[in-house]
């Protein structure tokens, strides 16, 4: 019987050791189980946070992109605006620079016409000087004045007092002066009558101003109809007393006054030609 309780003793005991066994065996697994869940929570937690971080970081990124994009775009745009502004002004300074190249030749070909004008008035003033070398001042006067030669010849040389008749030393005068005119085609010739202020009236003559314009006309038609110069190169004009070069109170003055001007001016039709263009 004891034998019998023993052994059952010890089967329960055994049965139990087994059990309990059993148990923490199951227990450890649980536990194990929780811990692996845990652990993975953990690591799914981790995870989802660090994928969080990275799309902020990649959104922040494509942000930069898009906004680095946008400038890399304009700064392309304003090159490209820039580049067209350089081409815009070289090709402006190009236009200036022809045109001021046009411009200097322009003034270069005025300047060596000028200097051809000079050189031609000057020349023309040594050959009436040549010319009339014979007359005395009081008879008459060459100048060179704003580019024409002024011959000056007084009533004294040419006319009697009152008188639009050209007499004899004053068409010897004129002679002399038509050898040159009729050597000089590309300049204009004015005949200018001048008066003192003494009045006129006479039956021929109204008033200085008659008297003016008919001596020119006198003049004109010597040098013209006796001596060959041509007509289409020759003005007359009257001036009356209205241009006086001295004083009119004084006889000398009066004398100085009364004076036939022959002024010759090279023509200017290719400097006008050349400044209109």
């Amino acid at each position: 019987m004891k034998k019998i309780v023993y052994l059952a003793a010890c089967l329960l005991l055994l049965s139990s050791c087994v059990s309990k066994k059993k148990y923490l065996l199951a227990e450890n697994g649980r536990l194990d189980g929780l811990e692996r869940e845990r652990i993975l929570k953990e690591e799914l937690t981790n995870s989802n946070n660090t994928i969080s971080q990275l799309t902020a970081r990649l959104n922040d990124l494509l942000r930069d992109t898009a906004e680095m994009g946008s400038d890399i775009r304009s700064y392309k745009q304003l090159l490209n605006s820039n580049l067209s502004e350089n081409e815009k002004l070289n090709s402006f300074l190009q236009e200036k620079m022809l045109l001021l190249d046009e411009r200097e030749r322009t003034i270069n070909d005025l300047q060596n016409m000028i200097n051809a004008q000079n050189e031609r008035v000057q020349a023309l003033l040594n050959s009436v000087q040549d010319a009339l070398m014979g007359f005395n001042s009081d008879e008459l006067s060459v100048k060179l004045k704003d580019g024409k030669v002024y011959v000056a010849m007084s009533d004294k040389l040419l006319f009697e007092s009152g008188s639009a008749r050209v007499d004899k030393r004053g068409k010897e005068a004129l002679a002399k002066l038509a050898e040159v005119l009729n050597k000089q085609n590309d300049i204009d010739v004015f005949i200018e009558g001048h008066t003192d202020t003494k009045p006129i009236n006479t039956v021929q003559f109204k008033d200085n101003w008659d008297l003016s314009v008919i001596r020119a006309t006198s003049v004109v038609r010597i040098l013209t109809k006796d001596y060959g110069v041509n007509p289409l190169q020759i003005q007359p004009s009257g001036r009356g007393e209205y241009m006086p070069v001295a004083d009119n109170e004084t006889t000398e003055g009066r004398a100085k006054n009364r004076r036939t001007e022959i002024i010759m001016a090279p023509k200017l039709d290719k400097l006008f030609q050349m400044l209109n263009q």
